[in-house]
C-alpha cells in the first residue's frame, strides 16, 4: 500500500505547480535526513563497540580531554588509530610546550618571562614529564609504521591514565607562570645574567 501511494503521488507531482514541487523535495529531503545517523552518532556508537571489547576509557571522557569528536568530519577504516592519533596530538603540543620552557635557546622573547617564573622544583617535574612524553612520541611514530590494534589500544589506555596524572601538574605550572608574567626579575649586582 505505501508503494501505491508513493507512486500517486510521484505521478501527480508533475502536474502540480514547480514551488510546490521544489518544497515536497525539500520535505522529503528532510525527512531523509532526520532518519540518517549524524556523523558524530555514528563515530559514538562505533566507539562504544571498540570501548566495551577492549575497556577503554569513554567516549565522552576521551573527547573531554583529546577532541576525538573531530574524526567525525572525515572517514576512517582505522577508528583506533585515528583515535590514538588525537592523544598522541595533545602529548606532542604539550611536549613542544615544555620543550620552550626547558631549553630556552631559540624560545620566542615573549617566552623568557615564563621561563624566568619556573622554579627549580617544577622545572625537575617538567623534565620528568618531558622524558615520559618524549618516549611516548617514539611510540607514536612507531605506530605510524607499523599498525597494530593491541598496541594502539595499549597506547591510548596507557596515555589516558598518564595524561589524568599530569594535567594537573601541568595546569599548577602554568598557574604559577601565569601569576608571575608581570613581575620583574631582580637584577644581579654585577649585571652578568649567565
Amino acid at each position: 500500500m505505501e508503494v501505491s501511494i508513493f507512486c500517486l503521488l510521484v505521478s501527480t507531482l508533475f502536474l502540480l505547480p514547480s514551488s510546490f514541487r521544489l518544497n515536497l523535495y525539500i520535505l522529503f529531503n528532510q525527512i531523509k535526513t532526520m532518519k540518517e545517523e549524524s556523523p558524530l552518532e555514528k563515530l559514538k556508537k562505533d566507539y562504544s563497540e571498540i570501548e566495551k571489547k577492549h575497556s577503554l576509557p569513554s567516549f565522552e571522557e576521551l573527547n573531554e580531554e583529546f577532541l576525538i569528536e573531530r574524526i567525525a568530519e572525515g572517514e576512517t577504516d582505522f577508528l583506533v588509530r585515528e583515535i590514538r592519533r588525537h592523544v598522541a596530538e595533545k602529548f606532542s603540543n604539550s611536549l613542544r610546550l615544555i620543550d620552550l620552557l626547558l631549553n630556552p635557546s631559540n624560545t620566542p622573547a615573549f617566552f623568557l618571562p615564563a621561563i624566568k617564573a619556573i622554579t627549580r622544583e617544577e622545572k625537575d617535574r617538567l623534565e620528568k614529564i618531558y622524558q615520559t612524553l618524549s618516549k611516548n612520541e617514539i611510540i607514536g611514530v612507531k605506530l605510524d609504521l607499523k599498525y597494530s590494534l593491541e598496541e594502539e589500544i595499549k597506547y591510548i589506555k596507557e596515555s589516558y591514565e598518564y595524561w589524568q596524572e599530569i594535567k594537573g601538574s601541568l595546569y599548577k605550572t602554568f598557574e604559577l607562570i601565569e601569576k608571575n608574567w608581570d613581575k620583574k626579575t631582580e637584577k644581579q649586582s654585577n649585571g652578568y645574567c649567565g
